[in-house]
């Protein structure tokens, strides 16, 4: 599956082009295993209306589960969360001013009503964003079941295979 893919299920949306730097591993992940996704800049500051309505329309495209990463304030995951159904995974990524710290506590401290899974600043929150959607898909789609449990057999032994620090 590619990113813009004409069935996806879950959408990757960041504030800025520059969030693409972290947002890819997330594309990266999805790409790996198998699973159909749509990439986009939604700004909740430039663009308020286009993310009001990509919010919206989500549930009824398809889409499942929603990858949204935006630095700084990083108002974005919680404005897509407060316009739909779809579970949203917000991905903080990391500012030059306080190196992500502004924006996972921006992400993380939702009232309560609007939830958004948090994963962790950076790269590793949007890879782990993407594995999370997939074990969300997993149960209803045997192909990306199938994927992510390779995956995770894979990473085990890869593990086993270097467990000797020496070497």
């Amino acid at each position: 599956m590619t990113a813009n893919s004409p069935a996806p299920r879950v959408g990757i949306v960041m504030g800025s082009r520059s969030d693409w730097e972290t947002m890819q591993h997330a594309a990266q992940k999805l790409d790996a295993l198998g699973v159909a996704y749509e990439v986009k800049v939604v700004s909740a500051h430039r663009t308020p209306d286009v993310l009001f309505s990509y919010a919206e329309e989500a549930l009824g495209r398809g889409l499942r589960a929603i990858i949204a990463g935006a630095g700084g304030a990083a108002h974005l995951p919680g404005m897509i969360a407060a316009k739909t159904a779809v579970p949203v995974l917000g991905v903080p990524v990391q500012s030059k001013a306080l190196n992500g710290m502004d924006s996972l506590l921006s992400i993380v401290q939702m009232p309560a009503g609007i939830p958004v899974a948090t994963f962790a600043i950076g790269n590793a929150g949007a890879a782990n964003a993407a594995l999370f959607a997939a074990a969300m898909l997993g149960p209803e789609d045997a192909a990306i079941a199938a994927s992510l449990d390779a995956f995770r057999a894979r990473q085990t032994q890869d593990v086993m295979d270097k467990d000797d620090p020496r070497v």
